[in-house]
Formats: C-alpha cells, sequence, structure tokens
C-alpha cells in the first residue's frame, strides 16, 4: 500500500488516538493536528528496511527495536533482540522508561506501518522522546529484505547495490551466513547509508 495512503489512514483515527491519552499527562505537550501532521511530513520518523537490517547486523547500541504487535505475534515471531510492548498497553507504567527516555532510539514495528504509526504519535503527543518507526513494518521486511526481488535495470548502480544488500542481510538474518560479533565491513556488505536523525528536543513545559 502507498504510504501516502497508510500516513491518510493514521491521521482519520489521530483525534481519537489523541483523545484516548490521559488529559492530565498529556496538557503540557499537547500537539496541534496540524503540528503533527508537520512531524509525519517530514518523515524525518521513518527508518527502512534496510537501515534496520543494518543495525541489527552491526549489533548498533543506539538503538532498541520495538514490537508493538501482541505478546503472542511476537512470540511467534520477532526481530532479533526487539521488546514487547503492545499497542494496547503503550501507556501502561510498566513501559514509560522505555519509550520516554533519550539514551537510545525506538524503532517501532508491526505488521504493516499504521499500528507502529499510531504507537508512534501517542508517544509524540506525550512529549516522549526517540521514538521511530520502521517504514512498511514486518510484511515490507519480508519482501525486501527475507525475498528481495532483482531490480528491473542492470544499469541502475544504487538498485543494484540495494539488492547486494538486501540479499546479503537476508542471508545472515535467516541463518544462512553467521553474524559475526564484529561488525560487517563496506566491503562485506555493500550497504546504504543510514540517515542520522537528529535526536529530538524535550518539549518545555511539563514534567
Amino acid at each position: 500500500m502507498n504510504t501516502r495512503v497508510i500516513l491518510s489512514l493514521a491521521f482519520i483515527g489521530l483525534g481519537l488516538i489523541i483523545a484516548a491519552v490521559p488529559q492530565n499527562t498529556t496538557l503540557p505537550y499537547k500537539l496541534t493536528a496540524h503540528e503533527m501532521l508537520e512531524q509525519a511530513n517530514n518523515r524525518v520518523h521513518y527508518y527502512s528496511p534496510e537501515e534496520v537490517a543494518d543495525i541489527i547486523i552491526q549489533k548498533d547500541p543506539e538503538f532498541q527495536l520495538i514490537d508493538v504487535r501482541s505478546q503472542d505475534e511476537y512470540e511467534k515471531f520477532s526481530l532479533p533482540n526487539a521488546i514487547n510492548v503492545p499497542l494496547t498497553d503503550i501507556l501502561s507504567d510498566e513501559y514509560r522508561d522505555i519509550l520516554n527516555q533519550d539514551i537510545k532510539r525506538n524503532i517501532l514495528y508491526s505488521n504493516g506501518t499504521v499500528d507502529a504509526v499510531k504507537a508512534w504519535m501517542i508517544t509524540s503527543q506525550l512529549g516522549w522522546e526517540n521514538n521511530y518507526v520502521m517504514e512498511g513494518g514486518l510484511n515490507y521486511w519480508a519482501e525486501v529484505i527475507m525475498n528481495p526481488l532483482p531490480p528491473a535495470s542492470v544499469n541502475a548502480n544504487e538498485e543494484i547495490a540495494k539488492y547486494q544488500f538486501r540479499k546479503a542481510a537476508g542471508k545472515a538474518l535467516s541463518g544462512d551466513a553467521e553474524i559475526d560479533d564484529k561488525p560487517a565491513t563496506a566491503t562485506e556488505i555493500a550497504k546504504p547509508p543510514i540517515k542520522r536523525r537528529p535526536q529530538r528536543k524535550r518539549v518545555e513545559g511539563g514534567c
């Protein structure tokens, strides 16, 4: 599904999501729908499946994967070392220190994009920092990382490099290739560069 369509569907429920957040908790941080839309449209809160695959392979300690699906789905399959924070329990005090911190960058994911975007919107509305979304979720992950298709054109160098990375990452993450403690080098996996998003500034006012 087109990312713009997904975002549109997600923002239809924005008012309901904001209304579900306790007012006495969100009042100091509350964003208007326009401000939330502006944050979503700049797309800096998205990480691509390729970027997430590289983070896993490199064992980058700066990042933490958050699976917002149900516990049953999480136990059947999850990305390596992901923490389960079900969307239905996202406001629980049990997960506050995980989602509201300025040490690691959380990458939220679900089967598709919608539930992870909902979780991102809720945490953003609360003023909680360093939460991002894996674009396309596990469905897109399975398509581009675990079962990548070769590029249509043999002359598209960037697409060829991306395909080679996807293929190598898929093998490594499926166990067909060993992931060593030592990070892979650029010559071992032709990886696309990870965009370093600026860390979010805490909204003034509130505790």
